[in-house]
Parts: C-alpha cells; sequence; structure tokens
C-alpha cells in the first residue's frame, strides 16, 4: 500500500494572512530587513545632503535675511557669526543629515507601510494600497505649506526687534537655516495626521462617530502635539501647525463618514 505524503503548501500560495503566519523569526528578520532599508535611505540622503547642503543653505539664507529685513530698520545691524571654530563642521553634518532626513523619508514611509501590509486582511489591505503616495503628497503639502507662511512669521518675530532702539541683531550662522529644515520636517510630519485618522477610520479601529464625538479631545490632543513638533516652541509656532491640522483633521472626519457608509439594501428597495 503506498504511503501518501501530505505537502506542506508554501506559504505564499494565498494572499490571506489568516491562513499561513509567519512565525516570530521572520517577522523579526522582515522587521530588520525594513529597517536595514530605511538606515541605508538615511545614509545614502546624508551623502546627498553632504553635497547640496551649500546650495540649500545659500537658498534658505537668502529667504531668511530678505524676511529680516523687510522689518528690520536700514539702521539696525543684522549679522551672523560663528563663536567657536568647530561651528563651521558641526553645522555643515548637522544639516546634511537634515537634508538626508528628509530625502530619505518617502523611503522610510514605504518600508514602514510595507511590513505593516501582510499582517492585515485583504479586505483590510484594500485602504492602504495608496496609503504610501498619499503620504508622500501631504508630506510635500504640509512643508510647502510651512515654507508658504515662513516669510511671515520672520517678519513677525524681528519686528520686535524695533521696539529696542539701538539693539543690533547677532546670531550664530545656520541658526535660522536648521530652524527652517526643521519646521519643514515638522510640517511635512504632522499633515498626516489625517491619513492615520483615516486607515484607522477604514480599518474599524476607530469609527466615524468616536470620532465626531470626542473632536473637542481630538483638537487639544492636536495643540499638544503642535506643541511638540515645532521647534521654536512658541504660541505662534504652534498655531501655523495647529490651525490647518485642525481643518484637516476634520476633513478626515468626515471622509471617514462618507466612505464608511453601508451600501442601501435591496430589500428596502423592495418595499418602496
Amino acid at each position: 500500500m503506498p504511503i501518501k505524503v501530505r505537502r506542506t503548501p508554501k506559504r505564499n500560495s494565498s494572499d490571506d494572512p489568516e491562513e499561513f503566519r509567519a512565525t516570530l523569526a521572520e517577522h523579526l528578520d522582515e522587521l530588520r530587513t525594513r529597517i536595514m532599508r530605511s538606515l541605508m535611505a538615511v545614509v545614502g540622503g546624508w551623502v546627498v545632503g553632504w553635497y547640496v547642503e551649500p546650495l540649500v543653505y545659500e537658498h534658505l539664507s537668502n529667504l531668511v535675511e530678505s524676511s529680516f529685513r523687510k522689518s528690520l530698520s536700514a539702521e539696525t545691524e543684522f549679522k551672523e557669526v560663528f563663536l567657536n571654530a568647530t561651528d563651521a563642521f558641526m553645522l555643515k553634518l548637522k544639516l546634511s543629515f537634515m537634508i538626508g532626513l528628509i530625502l530619505a523619508l518617502p523611503v522610510v514611509t514605504l518600508q514602514f507601510w510595507g511590513f505593516v501590509k501582510p499582517g492585515l486582511k485583504q479586505a483590510e489591505q484594500k485602504p492602504l494600497k495608496i496609503v504610501a503616495p498619499i503620504s508622500v503628497f501631504l508630506f510635500l503639502l504640509g512643508s510647502f505649506f510651512c515654507w508658504l507662511i515662513l516669510p511671515a512669521a520672520f517678519q513677525w518675530f524681528v519686528s520686535f526687534v524695533q521696539d529696542f532702539p539701538g539693539a543690533a541683531l547677532h546670531q550664530q550662522v545656520g541658526t535660522m537655516v536648521f530652524f527652517v529644515l526643521k519646521m519643514l520636517l515638522a510640517f511635512g510630519v504632522g499633515f498626516q495626521l489625517p491619513l492615520v485618522v483615516f486607515v484607522l477610520g477604514k480599518l474599524g479601529i476607530i469609527g466615524p462617530d468616536t470620532l465626531i464625538q470626542y473632536w473637542r479631545q481630538a483638537t487639544v490632543g492636536i495643540f499638544f502635539a503642535s506643541a511638540i513638533l515645532t521647534p521654536s516652541q512658541d504660541i505662534f509656532s504652534m498655531m501655523m501647525m495647529a490651525v490647518p491640522l485642525t481643518l484637516l483633521f476634520m476633513l478626515s472626519v468626515v471622509a471617514v463618514r462618507v466612505t464608511s457608509r453601508e451600501p442601501h439594501p435591496p430589500e428596502l428597495d423592495d418595499l418602496d
């Protein structure tokens, strides 16, 4: 009597993650791979940032100086200085890293969603298929919005120098340029909020009714998160981020509510 050998099906033979679950070792190996790819993207972006830093610095420095000059009188001296001999090298190192981090963020985002996606059911994967490109778009939108309002913010801050006649404005080289990069990064990350709310709603973790019921608490959380994300930690910068994020949160709640509506049951049509 021949012996029948039962073959174990391949792990990739089904798209249903509930049918074949990866072992803990496979999950850790996948996580390690994703982290290594993200780190390689950051290092690669750092190298690119080292070479493009002079162009980026010149462009951002011109933006800062032109904004300052519009609010400073002709008699007010504005000058950037180095306080230590090593400051120039450290500034270039930090600026190039910040540029590299911004360049690597789309890749890091793709790696994150690539790690999360296999653990979801087929129905749960549908709303995530467009998450990565929308995430990149929202990051660019947040950075662009920040770029538009930064000149007005600089002029507002510097205008108070005029309240102290005879005062000069001296600051370390690159301080405001580094501030601009941190603000661009903070706004890009902050604008991911509506995407996070939408995904949580589509996955059924948070329902639209819950989001609407606790909108006051969510608004307070947005203002609190904005105060943490903005590098200057002043009320003006916080409002610059919190107000548009609150509006985006409301729009995302509406989007979740509209897309979560159940289709009209056919049996009700027969009763009409």
